[in-house]
């Protein structure tokens, strides 16, 4: 079986090829990337040791797209993950984002469609509605927002978010590309006849990520903890009581070989993957987690004003990928996120320097 992953230098797209490639034998693995986002070029070692292979294009040039060899599968990884692009100044614009997120998976699919590949599109829960999300009633603990248990919307139950919830607008310029992704991805799959299974990820982290706040609030806290800068609150009156759940790279793996593995498997097409409950945490027990691993004194800050396409509370009810793959996360919360913390502190001089470049890049 030969596979093809872009964004293949990032975070998410890297330990996916690493963890396919020790986990399949047989399995050759290829992938894509333009290396534009600061500190990518850094793990083509990394993938150079595992026997990937790796080629310098873009998904937005369908001339690169074509260049590539034959894949079985195709592993979308590539993507503007920033929910605040195309709004905040130093962030992507809305065309490049759009060029990208959707124009991007337009041309691999077209590149499924002329070479008869199956897709594997990352998605992500930023697809829910924010306004629906914002809707919920929750109660206020000492550390988290909590749901209040009654008048819960269609698709919020006691596990967290399910794939029915709503995805009406607005849900913020990254999440429409990715849903309309998302649909052309059906409609492809539907017409042209090549297998599809679309994974909607909360928050993917662990040890190797950039800490980038575009990247998931749990690896930025680690990595600004071990720099000495310390993280600030923000919004919904400053006190970290907003809830995230959270998977590595690798445990995302574990369900993208088993759909490799079973194109043809009675499971829905589109299906949650995230840590649900007991992998989730709010902003004020992930700074205490982090105060006390980096040994840290003092009262973390917090700003009250919300910003644009913020939410409360995201937690995954996987039910469906666990009921259909029997996929489920296979580390506990704590360990990976010590794991993380430990990781930024072996490497804060590569973390300062990424840190530092995004910073000059963007000012």
């Amino acid at each position: 079986m030969k596979v093809l992953i872009t964004g293949v230098c990032g975070y998410v797209g890297s330990r996916i090829a690493a963890r396919l490639a020790e986990a399949s034998r047989g399995m050759e693995i290829f992938g894509v990337d333009n290396l534009s986002r600061r500190g990518s070029e850094t793990n083509l070692p990394f993938l150079e040791q595992r026997g990937v292979r790796f080629f310098h294009g873009d998904v937005r040039l369908a001339e690169d797209l074509d260049a590539l060899p034959q894949a079985d599968w195709v592993v979308d990884c590539a993507a503007n993950p920033s929910v605040m692009a195309g709004l905040a100044p130093g962030t992507a614009t809305p065309q490049q984002l759009t060029a990208i997120n959707l124009g991007g998976t337009l041309n691999l699919l077209e590149y499924c469609r002329r070479r008869v590949s199956g897709l594997v599109l990352l998605s992500t829960s930023r697809v829910y509605s924010g306004s629906a999300l914002n809707a919920i009633p929750f109660k206020k603990t000492a550390t988290r927002f909590t749901p209040a248990g009654r008048g819960l919307p269609p698709g919020f139950t006691a596990r967290g978010v399910a794939e029915s919830f709503s995805t009406a607008a607005p849900l913020s310029l990254y999440g429409a590309t990715k849903l309309a992704s998302e649909v052309m991805a059906q409609e492809y799959a539907c017409g042209f006849d090549f297998p599809l299974w679309i994974n909607r990820s909360g928050v993917i982290g662990g040890p190797g990520q950039f800490g980038k706040a575009d990247q998931g609030i749990f690896s930025y806290w680690a990595c600004a903890y071990a720099l000495g800068r310390r993280p600030k609150f923000i919004g919904y009156g400053g006190r970290g009581l907003q809830v995230r759940d959270w998977v590595s790279a690798e445990e995302v793996a574990e369900l993208i070989l088993k759909q490799l593995k079973s194109p043809s498997a009675k499971a829905p097409r589109t299906v949650n993957i995230g840590g649900g409950q007991d992998n989730s945490m709010s902003l004020r027990e992930l700074d205490d987690f982090c105060r006390d691993f980096f040994g840290a004194s003092g009262k973390t800050a917090g700003v009250a004003a919300t910003r644009p396409n913020d939410v409360p509370y995201y937690v995954t009810d996987a039910a469906l990928a666990r009921r259909h793959w029997g996929w489920n996360p296979s580390e506990s919360n704590g360990a990976r996120l010590e794991r993380t913390c430990r990781w930024a502190l072996e490497n804060q001089e590569l973390i300062k320097r990424w840190w530092d470049g995004e910073k000059t890049a963007t000012t």
